[in-house]
């Protein structure tokens, strides 16, 4: 097996750092998860980082994990990006196929998608990913896949992920001194959407939702394409922070009543049901409302679920996505939470867990780690491809979205390696 053949995401999120080590073996159908990690995710505040120094240390404690499971180095990873500095901006880009004969190939394909990053974009921004909603080729539209079609002219109908130069700075500076090499950057729910949905939800139409402690992603698919994504600046933590200030306790003490004690549907449980604090934490006395507690996460939820439906009127698509909404990320496994998706959004939902997988697959098959086993897949697929096209070097078009390393992180990379041992 080839050193190369082991993939490992690494999700950086405001709560928590998780990290997954796959590895294709060829006999194999399914990928194996032969490494799991996760620490607590300090100096990150909504998905940006807040302090350096923490951020490292977080980063390296989980990849300790990680490397402790599965005996595997994490030298290098695909990272998630996230925040509310994510944008999006659709652009269009047109060429003239290459061939004498007119057939379309992974060449055209790359200059058509370099043509369409050929936009002028806000101070600041620079574009993290190119992903290709559809393509026309002459007169012919809604072509998902050009290559083999023969024609004069290519064009595409594209869509930018756009991030923030300082932050993507700032948070590759940090997974650098962490040790740890970064082959791809990409936009959270994208790399949750890889795990989590299936190629007849995004036919159908569906919304993903990462829930996350800072901020909530969300990410819709129509007819097999991308339409829409973007971030709400509201997560899981937040509503830890409410819990807080309702009980006028401490944040430590507000998330174990979250977790241990948290629903998201206050009609389901009792008003006389009490919860001691002090068996919670003997700094704390007195006793709190469950359904008081309930009420406050209930509330949070509907904002943030309103929010998200929103955007939704924005594209025409609210209450119009027959596959509804799948919830992953931590805050997706809150007791309660699907019955409020349903209410809010008015579709079907459920939650979203990896897509089958080998080895210690008992370790990731949560909400919460849809987002690094996706980053991983991202990995994998995107390898799959460059040997399918036998160009090792080359990013290969055609699988959702062209992962492609920002300018930034690119000349980040050639900085850090002077000094990486």
């Amino acid at each position: 097996m080839a050193k190369d053949e082991i993939i490992i995401g690494l999700d950086i999120g405001s709560s928590n750092i998780r990290v997954v080590t796959l590895q294709k073996f060829e006999e194999e159908e399914k990928p194996r998860v032969m490494g799991v990690g996760m620490a607590p995710s300090l100096g990150m505040r909504r998905g940006v980082v807040s302090d350096v120094e923490d951020v490292i240390k977080s980063i390296s404690t989980a990849v300790g994990n990680t490397e402790r499971t599965s005996g595997i180095p994490v030298s290098h990873a695909i990272v998630s990006i996230g925040g509310s500095h994510i944008s999006t901006q659709e652009s269009q880009g047109v060429v003239a196929t290459g061939k004498a004969d007119g057939e379309i190939t992974v060449d055209d394909l790359s200059r058509v998608l370099s043509a369409a990053e050929t936009v002028s974009l806000p101070s600041n921004t620079e574009i993290i990913h190119v992903i290709p909603r559809n393509y026309s080729v002459d007169d012919q539209k809604n072509v998902k896949d050009p290559i083999g079609m023969n024609g004069i002219r290519l064009e595409v109908n594209s869509l930018l992920v756009l991030g923030s130069i300082p932050f993507i700075k700032n948070l590759s500076k940090c997974v650098y001194q962490a040790g740890v090499e970064i082959n791809d950057l990409v936009f959270g729910a994208l790399a949750a959407a890889k795990a989590a949905l299936n190629k007849r939800q995004k036919e159908l139409g569906v919304i993903l939702v990462d829930m996350g402690g800072g901020t909530t992603n969300f990410i819709v698919y129509e007819e097999g394409e991308l339409v829409q994504m973007g971030v709400v600046p509201i997560g899981s933590g937040h509503i830890t922070n409410d819990i807080a200030i309702g009980l006028r306790t401490s944040i430590d003490v507000a998330e174990k009543v979250k977790i241990n004690y948290g629903s998201a549907l206050p009609d389901e449980v009792s008003k006389k049901e009490h919860i001691n604090l002090a068996e919670i934490d003997s700094n704390e006395e007195g006793e709190v409302s469950r359904h008081h507690i309930a009420e406050i996460i209930e509330a949070r939820l509907e904002e943030i679920f309103t929010l998200v439906d929103k955007e939704l009127r924005k594209t025409g698509r609210s209450g119009m996505l027959p596959a509804g909404a799948v919830l992953v990320g931590g805050g997706a496994k809150l007791p309660g939470v699907v019955d409020v998706a349903k209410k809010i959004l008015r579709l079907p939902a459920q939650t979203g867990f990896p897509k089958e997988l080998g080895g210690i697959v008992d370790k990731v098959d949560e909400p919460g780690f849809v987002t690094a086993v996706g980053l991983a897949l991202w990995g994998m697929e995107e390898m799959e491809m460059h040997h399918y096209s036998g160009e090792r070097g080359m990013k290969m078009p055609g699988f959702d979205s062209v992962p492609g390393m920002g300018k930034t992180v690119e000349k980040m990379k050639g900085w850090f390696r002077k000094f990486l041992p």
